[in-house]
């Protein structure tokens, strides 16, 4: 997603800089291209030709070296970027920023950096960040347009303990992905993706579930937050931490999936029906944990159908929200799948097959067949955030 974009980066001093030489790592990886202004204090911590080596640029490190891109680097480098992310960010560089102070490259090139968004990422000692001063001028950075990553909390370097780490590098990474990582053509557009496995109790202890890990519900939400949706994520059970950027509404059983979805329907543009819930549910709950009893070889649990969540949105639907269900199948895939699609009044079923190499349950791809009304479209073996975008496209062209 971040491939042929322009990333500078601003190195303050602080002991955490050596990860963004990960971050460096990870932007290469991602086809990025990254630029990188270090203070004197951030050479104390890490040497500028790590990120020479990383970045395949010069570290620029004061306006006036004839090696510079640019005779007015900290000019033409934010005109250069597509965002500006700050990290880590001291307390020294985020009270010059907040107060219009330019007197080193960094500090100079914020202060020009007005045609591209700004992340800043504070870090710090938790005693300096908890420092009302600290917080007037984070929030004097929010008012003008910044946007500060909140820092991550836990043992610090100096041995306390508290908020102040900087975030790990794959959290920046994807921070960067939803200010630049895809053109905004959801911006406005309220999305809920359902994702993850229901669990519904036999007792206090045993549950029924599913192999569903929630990949492929968290890939969807990541892939339309960073096309700028509001993203709404009702997560059940899910193997994967919800991406960034996206309100997350915890669920547990099939029932409670039911209600969060219900209550959230009217107010939103796209409805993607991406979890694995549960066709059942014990009649009863155990109040107490079942014990095995030695007269008797066998149990019976009596089940019941849960609420049907596709179908009582199909109900509900007004004219302009779009719909879409999946449907996994282990035989006659495209029939059951056009029949739910006809019988729950979905606008799309992604279909995939249990039975298909890379499909199916916990894998990083799949293995997709988009049906809608009047069209049918095969998708080759794609990753799961790849396919979420080729979805999201399909629903686009049809709002």
């Amino acid at each position: 997603m971040l491939k042929g974009k322009h990333i500078l980066i601003g190195i303050s001093g602080s002991i955490s800089a050596f990860k963004i030489a990960h971050l460096a790592s990870l932007l290469k990886q991602a086809g990025a291209e990254t630029r990188v202004i270090m203070t004197r204090n951030a050479c104390r911590f890490i040497d500028p030709i790590v990120f020479d080596t990383l970045t395949g640029n010069r570290t620029v490190l004061d306006d006036f070296d004839r090696n510079n891109v640019s005779p007015v680097s900290h000019i033409d480098l934010p005109k250069w970027a597509d965002v500006f992310l700050l990290a880590p960010a001291s307390a020294d560089l985020i009270g010059k920023a907040a107060n219009g102070i330019a007197d080193d490259m960094l500090t100079s090139a914020v202060i020009a950096a007005y045609s591209c968004p700004i992340l800043i990422s504070p870090a710090m000692n938790v005693h300096m960040y908890e420092n009302p001063v600290l917080q007037e001028n984070l929030e004097k950075l929010r008012k003008r347009g910044f946007t500060v990553v909140e820092p991550a909390s836990g043992f610090e370097a100096c041995g306390d303990t508290g908020r102040g780490r900087l975030p790990e590098a794959e959290e920046l990474l994807e921070r960067l992905e939803l200010v630049c990582g895809a053109a905004h053509d959801f911006a406005g557009k309220k999305v809920l993706i359902t994702a993850g496995a229901t669990q519904e109790p036999l007792d206090p202890v045993r549950f029924l579930t599913n192999h569903s890990t929630g990949k492929m519900g968290a890939a969807l939400a990541r892939a339309a937050a960073v096309r700028g949706a509001r993203v709404t994520l009702v997560a059940a059970d899910m193997r994967v931490a919800p991406p960034l950027g996206v309100t997350v509404v915890r669920t547990g059983t099939a029932e409670e999936m039911f209600e969060a979805v219900m209550e959230r329907f009217d107010e939103q543009d796209v409805v993607i029906m991406a979890a694995a819930v549960a066709d059942f549910t014990p009649e009863t709950t155990a109040p107490e944990k079942i014990k095995k009893d030695g007269s008797s070889a066998s149990l019976a649990v009596r089940l019941k159908r849960t609420r049907d969540i596709l179908a009582s949105c199909g109900e509900k639907k007004r004219p302009g929200q779009f719909l879409c269900g999946f449907a996994m199948e282990t035989e006659n895939l495209i029939e059951n799948a056009e029949a739910k699609l006809r019988r729950k009044n979905a606008d799309m079923i992604a279909a995939n097959s249990l039975r298909k190499e890379g499909a199916g349950f916990g894998t990083d791809t799949n293995v997709l067949t988009l049906l809608t009304p009047d069209s049918r479209e095969e998708l080759p073996l794609l990753t799961k955030d790849e396919a979420s975008h080729r979805i999201l496209d399909r629903i686009l062209a049809r709002l």
